[in-house]
């Protein structure tokens, strides 16, 4: 099997499966949260303030693409099915939006942060040898890594992920409409960007990721 051998894929699903569901399920939540405290119950009166996955999964970005992408590569990537904000309904539209986007990077922080203090509990709590202690070690892993490159990924300035919101309510209003007019094919050049052969946003983010992975994994005593 390309990649990875069924084993390995296995393990490796097996050990993602609850961080990665969690961290997206958090992500969209806190977006819909902020939206909602700051005046749009847009996404509240849609049932999406909820901690049900399903209710965030995107089958394509969530399932098939992540699956695939573990099968012939051993690494993954993917999205889930966004939460609906009317901008127009926050309270102070330009500001607002620019905290609604801030929510969901920072949950992924405080997530990676969860995952940290769990390995440092796990490893004060089981023995170093036993096969759960691994295994728990090896989910808080996985726990900081997806929430670390979630968090970074989607603070790219380009719309739709919400470093391009964040970007478009810091601008004067001709540079906010320029991304706007960019979003509808924002998804694509994301793609194009990141993988070969262009390739660059990975070397462009690559640094940020690394400087977040050694400050989680190193706090929580984890090698990776």
């Amino acid at each position: 099997m390309p990649g990875t051998d069924a084993a390995q894929l296995a393990i490796v699903i097996a050990a993602a499966a609850i961080p990665g569901i969690f961290a997206i399920t958090m992500h969209e939540v806190a977006h819909g949260w902020a939206a909602k405290k700051l005046g749009d119950p847009t996404a509240y009166m849609l049932g999406r303030l909820s901690f049900n996955p399903l209710k965030h999964v995107d089958p394509l970005g969530t399932v098939v693409l992540p699956l695939a992408m573990l099968w012939f590569t051993g690494s993954a990537f993917g999205w889930a099915k966004p939460v609906p904000v009317a901008f127009r309904n926050l309270r102070n539209p330009k500001r607002d939006m620019i905290l609604v986007a801030a929510a969901g990077p920072g949950a992924n922080f405080a997530m990676a942060t969860v995952w940290a203090l769990f390995a440092i509990l796990v490893g004060a709590v089981l023995p170093d040898s036993s096969l759960v202690s691994a295994f728990l070690l090896l989910v808080s892993q996985y726990g900081i890594k997806i929430n670390v490159l979630l968090m970074v990924f989607n603070l790219v300035p380009i719309p739709p992920l919400d470093g391009g919101r964040v970007l478009s309510g810091l601008l004067p209003r001709a540079g906010s409409d320029v991304l706007d007019r960019i979003e509808p094919f924002g998804l694509i050049i994301v793609l194009v960007l990141m993988f070969p052969p262009v390739g660059v946003l990975w070397r462009v983010i690559e640094p940020f990721v690394a400087f977040f992975l050694d400050f989680f994994l190193g706090a929580a005593g984890l090698l990776y």
